[in-house]
């Protein structure tokens, strides 16, 4: 049996800097084991959604062989916000007190652009599938999400994932849909091995393997009063989601293979 995943949780210690570029102001912060993470809060933007959709999808794309910088808890103190000068900061951080979420910082990793680094079909076929599957819109030719580190290829920011969690009620019509934003991913022209990696990767990602993942999410982030169920309930429509979006996919494979040919 795979061993199910684990998140190591840390204390944040030290406010580092804004990273103004994230609509929901994610930040470079330092914690207690001395590494430095992005932070991002569930006081912001989306608020908890986006941190449930960063887990989920960042553990998929681990599970199925992608590089993914590791996350983690990041535990907010009360008082962690009093000297921030910044008032729209410090709202911010008070906002966020609690589990919020930590990607590891990849020190001097670069932007990815397909225009200065190669991408061999195999890859860029994986990545379009996963974003198929967990129905991400951000991963366009304005904004890669996806860094060089090392001379590899990294996924990175999947808040924008799992949409369906923004209109709750519509979740099992929305499992069984082609993703039409499809025909705006950044790898797109290049993924000419999707059925080979569909069954690859149908196989992989096994009912019991998403459940492990799904259980990740913390009962702190399911608070929402407008999302009906208990916190087990609403992490089994994330799961019922996933596993019937799955069984589907040669519903949104055929449709990127159209998207495809029509952009070749």
């Amino acid at each position: 049996m795979a061993r199910a995943p684990e998140l190591r949780t840390v204390q944040v210690i030290r406010y580092v800097t804004p990273l103004r570029e994230g609509g929901s102001l994610p930040a470079l912060a330092e914690a207690d084991d001395e590494f430095l993470y992005v932070l991002k809060f569930r006081g912001a933007g989306q608020g908890p959604k986006a941190l449930i959709a960063e887990l989920i999808s960042g553990e998929i794309a681990r599970l199925l062989g992608f590089n993914v910088p590791e996350l983690v808890f990041a535990e907010l103190d009360e008082a962690f916000g009093r000297s921030e000068g910044d008032e729209e900061i410090q709202d911010l951080l008070r906002a966020s007190e609690g589990l919020n979420l930590g990607l590891h910082y990849l020190s001097g990793a670069i932007t990815f652009d397909p225009l200065v680094t190669t991408i061999d079909a195999r890859l860029a076929s994986q990545v379009v599938w996963l974003d198929c599957l967990i129905t991400n819109v951000d991963r366009t030719a304005r904004n890669t999400n996806m860094l060089t580190w090392h001379k590899e290829l990294w996924l990175i920011d999947h808040g924008a994932s799992l949409y369906f969690h923004h209109n709750w009620e519509s979740w099992e019509g929305q499992s069984r849909r082609p993703f039409a934003a499809i025909k705006d991913h950044v790898l797109l022209p290049w993924a000419t091995e999707l059925e080979a990696v569909d069954a690859e990767f149908r196989e992989r990602l096994t009912p019991d393997r998403i459940a492990a993942i799904v259980a990740l999410v913390p009962d702190a982030w399911l608070t929402d009063a407008s999302i009906p169920g208990t916190p087990d309930e609403q992490r089994d429509v994330y799961f019922q989601f996933l596993t019937t979006r799955l069984a589907a996919s040669d519903l949104f494979v055929n449709a990127a293979e159209h998207a495809r040919k029509a952009l070749v």
